[in-house]
Formats: structure tokens, C-alpha cells, sequence
């Protein structure tokens, strides 16, 4: 559900330029880095670790929403000049230990719980595509009540409100997606011949008589990314069954050798694809992929399983496998 705030705070942007500037700290217990990386359109700031290992700057910002990346894992938060605002978190339990402090606190709360509350939305949706329309009235009720609180700024409730409206609308043709899918569950996949990162092409005809749980990612994607280390847990725990772990990156042919150096130094395992026209490609337009990451779960023969299937991260694929391969 990260994904939908993210793709929210590039429709709606930040709200005014301000002069001054914000104080932001973290402090993070079992930190992934040493470097916490706060960015928007158009702006990046690269806050560094002390020698006790927390982290504070001051600098100036233009009001709104701004992701914050350590490494693995991300949220969204809200900045002002006015701000002097305190993060605190377990890395080891992000999303659930997450709360701020200070000035612009209830605003990032807010935020903060929402997150976590949308972090199994994506489920919800997926197991009852149907009764997902109702599911999503709750959720608007409820986040409209919470956003009626007077104590919280004007501008955020106001930027909050067109971020729900906009939430909405890409939920609405997502669950329309749901259901178009799942008419898709059963049937012969799409295929796909890419290029190996270890050399020559791979096709998805090689990997008949294996489940195959497909990655669609890229390197400039940070949802992507945070989910590689559950990834590579999954393909440990599942080594030698019968399933093949594949990843197909939608980067750009202009920034081949970049992905071929992350996958490199990043030392990602299963089997590491580049498709042929990026977001064009065949196989990916096949599945209506319009935002990454996205997993899609095979049969032995070749027919869809999960259309958009569970991420690596969530319990839920874990328990999937284990049933299937047992």
C-alpha cells in the first residue's frame, strides 16, 4: 500500500515555497545504514549519522510530503520550515515502532498509522475482490473522521484531502483490475524471452515443471528495493524445492549497465531478466503492470496462479508456497 501514498505525493506535489528552515531528527534503533536519505520531486537531502548514530539536520523545504529512505525500508512524511520534528523507530520493526515527536508530530502520526494500517489493505482487497468496494467506503470513513481533527495544520488536512481523493480513484481501477483478473486465474501466461544477466536469453518455457514467482521491479524504485532482502530469505528457505525465483527489470535499455552493476553489488540471486522494451514490453503490458513492484505467481505448466500475487514481505506468500510445494 506504500505505493499508493508514494504515487499520490507525485500527482499532488508539495503545497507552497517557504522560507526558513526545518529541524528533522531520527533516532533508530538496529539502523539498516548510517545515512537517512529524505527526498521529493526535485529535492534530496542526505542526513549522516553521528558518532552515537542519530541523526539531525536542519534544512529548508518546500511544505508537503517527502519520502524518507534508510537503506531498506521507507515512509512518507510531512515537512514544514516551522517543524522541529523527532522520528523514532526499530528498524527491525519499521512500520510498528514508527512515531514522531515534536512540532508536526500529529500530522506524521497520522500518516504513520495509515501506513500501517494500509499495509494490509492490498490483502484484503485481493482475497475478496468483490467486497472490496465496501472495504474501501470503511477505510475512507475512517481516515475523514481522523482528518477532521482542527489541531492538525489547514494545509496538511487540505493536501490530505485531494491525497485521499486521488488514493480513491486509483484504488477504484485497481479493484476493477481485481476482478478482470481474476477471470485470468487458471489460464496460460503470457511468455517471455529476456536477457540473462549471467548471459545469453532466458525464456519462460525453461522453467516448465517449476512454480515460477516472478519479480517486476527496476533499479530506481524504492518499494523495489525494500524488498529484495525478503526476497532473498524466501529463495534460501526454498532452495532445492520446486520453484524458481525470477526477476525482469523494467529499466530503461539506456540504463543496462546500471542495472547489471546493481545486480552485481547488490549479489541478487534467482534468475536476474531484463525485459526487451521496458514498461512496453510485451509480457509486462500483458498483466496491465502500471506500477512496480508487482509479483506474479505460476504454475508447473504455465498457467497464472496469482495474476498479482503477494510480495515477498507479506506472510501470506510464505504460507502460499509452503502449501503448494509441501
Amino acid at each position: 500500500m506504500k505505493k499508493l501514498i508514494a504515487l499520490c505525493l507525485l500527482i499532488v506535489g508539495n503545497i507552497y515555497a517557504q522560507t526558513d528552515q526545518l529541524t528533522f531528527s531520527a533516532i533508530i534503533k538496529n539502523r539498516n545504514s548510517d545515512s537517512l536519505t529524505v527526498q521529493s520531486k526535485g529535492m534530496k537531502k542526505v542526513i549522516v549519522a553521528d558518532k552515537k548514530g542519530n541523526f539531525k539536520d536542519s534544512f529548508a523545504v518546500d511544505a508537503g510530503l517527502y519520502q524518507v529512505f534508510d537503506g531498506k525500508e521507507y515512509t512518507m512524511v510531512y515537512l514544514d520550515n516551522s517543524y522541529n520534528l523527532t522520528m523514532t523507530l526499530d528498524a527491525k520493526a519499521f512500520d510498528k515502532t514508527l512515531k514522531y515527536t515534536g512540532k508536526g508530530a500529529r500530522e506524521n502520526n497520522f500518516l504513520a498509522e495509515k501506513m500501517r494500517n494500509d499495509g494490509s489493505l492490498i490483502g484484503k482487497l485481493q482475497d475478496n475482490p468483490k467486497g472490496a468496494s465496501k472495504v474501501m467506503d470503511e477505510r475512507q470513513s475512517r481516515l475523514e473522521s481522523k482528518l477532521a481533527d482542527t489541531k492538525m495544520s489547514t494545509a496538511f488536512r487540505t493536501m490530505m484531502g485531494k491525497v485521499l481523493s486521488q488514493e480513491k480513484m486509483q484504488i477504484d481501477k485497481m479493484i476493477k483490475k481485481m476482478i478482470e483478473g481474476e477471470k485470468m486465474v487458471g489460464k496460460p501466461s503470457a511468455s517471455f524471452t529476456y536477457e540473462n544477466h549471467k548471459g545469453g536469453t532466458t525464456s519462460l518455457k525453461d522453467f516448465r515443471g517449476k512454480y515460477v514467482y516472478i519479480d517486476v521491479w527496476a533499479t530506481w524504485c524504492g518499494p523495489c528495493i525494500g524488498e529484495i532482502p525478503h526476497l532473498q530469505k524466501l529463495e534460501k528457505e526454498f532452495h532445492g524445492k520446486k520453484i524458481a525465483f525470477v526477476s525482469i527489470s523494467v529499466d530503461k535499455q539506456k540504463s543496462h549497465d546500471k542495472w547489471s552493476k546493481f545486480v552485481d553489488k547488490r549479489s541478487l540471486g534467482g534468475v536476474q531478466l531484463m525485459a526487451d522494451k521496458d514498461w512496453k514490453s510485451d509480457f509486462i503490458k500483458s498483466y496491465g503492470i502500471q506500477s512496480i513492484p508487482r509479483f506474479i505467481l505460476l504454475d508447473p505448466k504455465g498457467n497464472i496462479v496469482k495474476w498479482d500475487a503477494a510480495r515477498p514481505s507479506d506472510p501470506r506468500l510464505k504460507t502460499l508456497l509452503n502449501k503448494l510445494l509441501k
